[in-house]
């Protein structure tokens, strides 16, 4: 049966992350600016010809019903194949991060079935089914670093400065995972912060903004003001990306040295509850180039 094996399904950090209103039907509006960033887990999918829908857990457990088999039998059902498939997946991205793994994970089975079950759409439907699936899967089927907007709708692709993807990133998340219901209806939600505009971003892009979502993030758990302080002392810099958990510092190093290494340990944190990595931008997402290219 037709396969694609080692698939990549990048996370994402918001470089800021504003809020500058709220809808009526109790929607935030929401500006922001989506990183790709090569932290990733790794999918394998064959297709099956009875049409059942299977993950299979590689290395971390996952809900029985994740987002990637929400993601199949979407497409199943929208295609009316009589196909199936086996997805594979070896977790890489921590659950509940605010880094988008599993959003990620969704475009990727999307994206590949597209391509294995001979539907061949072009990525405008593709995007119309990902919003079923949640705010953040359009900008992963997408494929670019993005400039967002609105409730996460409008995606207009934005191509980041050398200065940005070639600096190295520290990554830190604690233990603690962050409910998004818990951020968006705490009291300290800033709610109107002033529209942004592309110029005044590009100008500034390492140290533009905040990520409105931190003060109620940390008032949710103290792990996170914790993250954020060690990340500071260490780096001079911090800032939570998406809901939280996990918090970023640009690191400084030599353009002609070699990637720096980070781990919590060398923080001082010895609980293996708390993961770090060093990662860097993506220009765009890998499947553009390793899977057959669609119309948009």
């Amino acid at each position: 049966m037709p396969s694609l094996h080692n698939l990549p399904a990048p996370a994402k950090i918001n470089l800021f992350l504003h809020v500058t209103g709220r809808r009526q039907d109790g929607h935030h509006l929401l500006q922001s600016v989506f990183m790709l960033i090569d932290w990733q887990d790794t999918l394998h999918i064959e297709t099956r010809s009875d049409g059942q829908l299977r993950r299979h857990d590689l290395n971390v457990g996952l809900p029985d019903d994740d987002l990637c088999l929400k993601a199949a039998r979407l497409l199943q059902a929208e295609s009316r194949t009589s196909q199936g498939c086996d997805i594979r997946i070896h977790k890489e991205v921590p659950w509940g991060a605010g880094l988008g793994g599993g959003s990620s994970d969704a475009a990727t089975v999307l994206l590949a079935l597209n391509q294995l079950w001979g539907l061949n759409w072009p990525r405008s439907h593709l995007e119309a089914l990902a919003v079923k699936l949640g705010a953040d899967v359009p900008f992963f089927v997408r494929g670019h670093n993005a400039w967002v907007e609105g409730i996460g709708e409008s995606i207009t692709p934005i191509a980041l400065p050398t200065e940005v993807l070639n600096t190295p990133l520290a990554l830190l998340k604690p233990p603690v995972a962050v409910p998004t219901v818990a951020i968006f209806g705490n009291e300290l939600l800033k709610r109107d912060t002033k529209h942004a505009i592309v110029e005044d971003f590009l100008a500034a892009p390492r140290r533009f903004g905040r990520n409105d979502l931190q003060a109620p993030a940390e008032s949710y758990s103290g792990q996170i003001s914790q993250a954020l302080e060690i990340m500071q002392n260490r780096f001079g810099n911090s800032r939570m990306t998406g809901s939280g958990s996990t918090v970023f510092s640009w690191m400084s190093t030599d353009t002609n040295s070699q990637t720096p290494t980070f781990q919590p340990a060398d923080l001082g944190l010895n609980d293996p509850a708390w993961v770090g990595r060093v990662s860097r931008g993506l220009i765009q997402h890998p499947l553009l180039d390793l899977l057959d290219p669609i119309p948009d």
